[in-house]
């Protein structure tokens, strides 16, 4: 990378990081008080959303990323991505408008309306950002950088998240007009789709990698045994599997629980999980250090067990006698979060930067496709099946009309602090395995 190009670059890295990062938080948390707020408190619609879309970004991953690795062009992917699924976001919110199709159907017209374009915006947002952002990353990550990036992009996903939670509060609103939130958010990715046409460049060393017809290359990463040849890389895989089963069992029903459950309103919602998250961010400075050290056992360790730490005291502390939803001040609750948000951010930040450097330097795209089953398909399947019972044992209440609704309990956060210490078996052999390197 010249050296007259490096602040273009660290301005991608933020803008198209940030950028994509409040469109899956948008999706992860916003799709979800949606559905309850517009269509039905079930979480069985949500878990069809997780299910497909994930499937879709699972498929996009690996088609996209055939194509960028033969093509040795991550800035075509990046660009035509962001700009569809900019598109894609603003059509999501207009699937809102078939409540006219009739009383009838209109349920299930809207299950289906929703749970397309959602996977059809995940497809298109997989394309931009999962394959190209990310091996374009890649391409350009070093021993110099890799600390700052790899702390960059953790705490991207908690800068989104703090930005999309509270901006998303602001312009949901209270008329709940979720149109609104998806055009803003849709229309930034158009813009700066367009703006990377003309200022981002690939990695000078970046070459085509063509081995074979593109069927051949394509389904080569089906390719089971060769891959388990790469031991250290499927071990770190499987952390990413166990860490993320843990992580949506709660997170992905973490709006639904504050606003439905314990009471608070969006905005206040946005605040508390914005307040811990924050101050969370801190811990990326000394994670740099520790990683530049090689210390990545340690830092998964560290990060899990604060992670645990912190879902212990939501599900035995954290309930709606216990809150006051007047006030950001809760101090037990913010605490949580903030043991939550410090074991996240130094799972991220540590994980994704040793996953990177195990990469084949040929088929960087075509490896975040497999990335992506580990770390989005298996735990968005896999997941549901453990918090759906959950939820239905333990959150059914009968509304003022005398239908049943379903509410995420704290519950949730006992079972996702039972989970997460697995990820301590995968880490095991992971580290045996990077010590032989």
């Amino acid at each position: 990378m010249k050296k007259e190009n490096k602040g273009v670059f660290w301005f991608l890295v933020w803008a198209l990081g940030i950028s994509g990062q409040l469109c899956w938080n948008m999706e992860n948390q916003w799709f979800n008080t949606f559905v309850y707020a517009k269509i039905a408190k079930d979480p069985i619609i949500i878990s069809w959303m997780l299910a497909i879309s994930a499937a879709a970004t699972t498929v996009s991953t690996f088609l996209f990323g055939c194509v960028s690795d033969r093509m040795g062009n991550r800035k075509r992917i990046i660009s035509i991505g962001y700009i569809l699924w900019g598109v894609f976001t603003i059509v999501f919110g207009f699937t809102q408008f078939i409540k006219g199709a009739g009383e009838g159907s209109v349920l299930i017209g809207i299950l289906i309306a929703v749970v397309a374009a959602d996977s059809v915006m995940s497809l298109f947002g997989s394309m931009g950002n999962d394959v190209g952002f990310n091996a374009w990353i890649n391409d350009h990550m070093n021993d110099d950088n890799k600390g700052q990036l790899g702390a960059a992009l953790a705490v991207q996903p908690v800068i989104g998240t703090i930005v999309g939670t509270v901006l998303g509060g602001i312009l949901v609103g209270a008329d709940d007009n979720y149109i609104r939130l998806f055009s803003v958010i849709g229309g930034a990715l158009i813009i700066l789709g367009i703006v990377s046409i003309f200022i981002l460049k690939d990695s000078e060393d970046i070459r085509p990698s063509k081995r074979g017809t593109f069927s051949q290359q394509f389904f080569s990463i089906l390719n089971v045994k060769e891959y388990l040849k790469h031991r250290e890389l499927v071990y770190v895989n499987f952390m990413f599997t166990v860490y993320f089963i843990s992580f949506n069992v709660y997170f992905t029903h973490l709006g639904n629980f504050m606003i439905y459950y314990l009471g608070f309103t969006p905005d206040t919602m946005g605040l508390i999980e914005g307040i811990g998250l924050a101050l969370a961010m801190l811990a990326t400075i000394p994670g740099i250090k520790m990683i530049r050290g090689d210390r990545l056992t340690f830092l998964i360790a560290l990060a899990v067990t604060l992670n645990m730490i912190g879902l212990i005291i939501v599900a035995v502390f954290v309930k709606p006698e216990t809150v006051d939803i007047t006030t950001v001040f809760n101090p037990l609750f913010l605490g949580a979060i903030l043991f939550i948000g410090i074991g996240y951010i130094l799972f991220l930040q540590t994980i994704t930067v040793w996953s990177k450097m195990l990469y084949p330097e040929d088929s960087r795209g075509q490896f975040e496709g497999i990335h992506i089953i580990f770390f989005v398909l298996i735990p968005m399947i896999v997941a549901p099946l453990i918090s759906n019972p959950i939820i239905k044992r333990s959150g059914e209440f009968i509304d003022e009309y005398g239908f049943k609704e379903y509410l995420p309990t704290n519950t949730l956060f006992f079972a996702g602090a039972i989970l997460v210490p697995l990820t301590f078996i995968p880490l095991y052999f992971a580290n045996k395995e990077h010590k032989k390197k």
